[in-house]
């Protein structure tokens, strides 16, 4: 990188943080610390889009459309469903009990045994979680900048800590206002230079269409197979249990609307989100589909992960590595040879000259896909590390100008740090809120409530941190963590279903229901191929129906089904 580049991205790092340790300064108090109930919509809608715009939205999220095509931007069709349900039933309930985090509610519903359990369910996901939103900017910036894995990911990881220990809530939420602000610029200059980047008489319209000769353009694939991870159907209902499940219990996001100084701006902050998530997430794909035309009108490297090419250079199949290597450039090309024939026969409006350039570049495409499996053969024994997350930061730094580099490198860093920080104060709160406070000292003062959130705040830093460096080899991080999630947002959200709408049912039924619903998503996801969207469904209908039955058995009454809680 540059000198330019340079100052760009550290001035970027010592703004936020300085930013977020400013904001939180004077943090006395250890109610203020846990929750700031001031913020106004616009702050908590943005607030929620950060702690989403993680920094494996901005480096797996190209690459999955890159190698998927806008697949992918189904996942989030239910969400703004969602939200419409989290509003009405939700944030009114959390306002008028004035809960610090989501599981204080289920005590005085149910009892402290699930309150706790739930409580365990949500730290353990989100706690590894936090470890991939650190792991995936640090190894990937590693390679980039030649950095050492481990120390990147402690520099990342530190400075979370700091200004997140030191303000609490406040900090998190005002320095993401920043951050999305250079996540905003980042990506936006990145999309305005590849547009300009694209080759003489190839506009962006061009590059789609040449993307959707690809099959790269498929934004809605409407199929009933629950082993297909993104189709319509999983999209609108399996991705709305997903957002139920991630806005309304995951106190990440519970904190971040929590935040505002009502239930109406709580509300406004929450739809504003489920209007411009999804086409923020079509734009990020977008992305990566212009990335994935312009590579094939100009010829991409064999892999784009570096490390992985060098050690194959270098390795004791080199010689075979590189004959394949020089094959695949011939056939990379090629295939740039019939795509930009392909450009040409489009303008023409000769049907039947476009139908003979799309056989044609469709064969090139496949011969280069043949030569570079062919090459990838030889790297690592065959089976080299997954290049998906590398495809963005690749182009990044080897086609922007100086100075655009260091910008989209600080709106990585930025989406990292704001959605670790997030991660890090629900976790924290939800520590010190629903166990230590309730199991090990109900009656602590508040400068003892402050202390032990703050380091709450450090032991997951460090257990984030200490997870990050262990992550590695789980291919796109974007599916991976959503994933991760799903293995355990099901039965939370079912925990929460029957506290809303069944009245009857108590503690140890539900109980019992959670603990045979996590066992039933487990069991899904390493015997079964079903798409882990499916998992939320499962998992809440699972603790809705075993509730029921656990209840009726040991009740002998028929639970009714009500509309409210209190």
């Amino acid at each position: 990188m540059s000198h330019l580049d340079w100052g760009v991205l550290v001035a970027a790092l010592a703004g936020m943080v300085a930013w977020g340790v400013w904001r939180g300064r004077g943090q006395r108090s250890g109610e203020g610390f846990l929750l700031a109930r001031e913020m106004r919509w616009t702050t908590v809608g943005l607030s929620i889009m950060a702690t989403q715009a993680s920094a494996i939205t901005f480096l797996s999220t190209p690459g999955q459309a890159y190698a998927d095509g806008l697949r992918f931007a189904q996942f989030y069709l239910g969400l703004p469903l969602a939200m419409i349900v989290i509003s009405a039933f939700f944030v009114p309930l959390y306002h008028r009990l004035k809960v610090h985090t989501a599981y204080e509610f289920l005590e005085s519903r149910f009892d402290l045994k699930t309150r706790t359990l739930t409580a365990l369910l949500f730290l353990t996901g989100r706690g590894l979680a936090a470890g991939l939103t650190i792991f995936a900017p640090s190894v990937i910036v590693s390679v980039i900048l030649g950095w050492p894995l481990a120390p990147t990911i402690a520099v990342i990881g530190v400075a979370v800590v700091v200004y997140t220990t030191a303000g609490g809530t406040r900090a998190v939420t005002h320095t993401q206002m920043l951050q999305a602000a250079i996540i905003l610029a980042g990506m936006a200059t990145a999309f305005g230079v590849l547009w300009w980047q694209l080759p003489a008489g190839v506009s962006l319209l061009d590059a789609w269409k040449v993307a959707g000769v690809a099959g790269r353009m498929n934004a809605i694939v409407v199929s009933g197979n629950l082993n297909d991870r993104y189709t319509l159907f999983s999209g609108l209902i399996g991705g709305a249990f997903l957002a139920l499940a991630y806005f309304g219990t995951d106190q990440s996001q519970v904190q971040r609307y929590l935040t505002g100084r009502s239930v109406a701006h709580s509300r406004l902050g929450l739809l504003l989100n489920g209007m411009l998530k999804v086409p923020m997430q079509l734009a990020i794909l977008l992305l990566g589909v212009t990335v994935f035309a312009f590579y094939q009108l100009t010829p991409p490297p064999v892999h784009f992960n570096p490390v992985s090419v060098a050690q194959a250079r270098s390795g004791p199949a080199a010689g075979a590595f590189s004959a394949a290597e020089a094959g695949f450039d011939r056939a990379a090309r090629e295939r740039a040879g019939a795509a930009a024939t392909l450009v040409q026969a489009l303008h023409s409006g000769d049907g039947a000259r476009q139908e003979t350039a799309k056989v044609a570049y469709r064969a090139a495409a496949s011969a280069a896909d043949a030569a570079r499996r062919e090459a990838v053969q030889h790297m690592d024994g065959g089976t080299p590390p997954s290049d998906t997350n590398y495809v963005f930061l690749s182009f990044v730094v080897g086609h922007l100008p100086a100075g655009v580099v260091g910008l989209v490198l600080a709106a990585v860093f930025a989406a990292a740090m704001s959605a670790s920080a997030a991660e890090l104060n629900a976790l924290a709160s939800t520590t010190e809120v629903d166990i230590v406070r309730r199991l090990l000292h109900r009656n602590g003062s508040d400068r003892r409530t402050l202390l032990a959130t703050r380091l709450a705040t450090v032991g997951w830093g460090v257990f984030a941190i200490g997870f990050a460096e262990l992550a590695g080899g789980m291919g796109s991080l974007v599916e991976a963590v959503n994933v991760l999630g799903s293995l355990f947002y099901g039965p939370i959200l079912g925990v929460f279903l029957v506290a809303f709408f069944l009245r009857r049912v108590g503690g140890t039924a539900v109980f019992v229901a959670a603990l045979v619903a996590e066992a039933v998503v487990l069991a899904c996801y390493t015997l079964t191929g079903i798409s882990f969207l499916w998992f939320n469904l499962i998992g809440a209908f699972a603790v809705v129906g075993v509730s029921l039955v656990v209840h009726h058995a040991f009740s002998g009454r028929t639970p009714e089904a009500v509309g409210s809680v209190v």
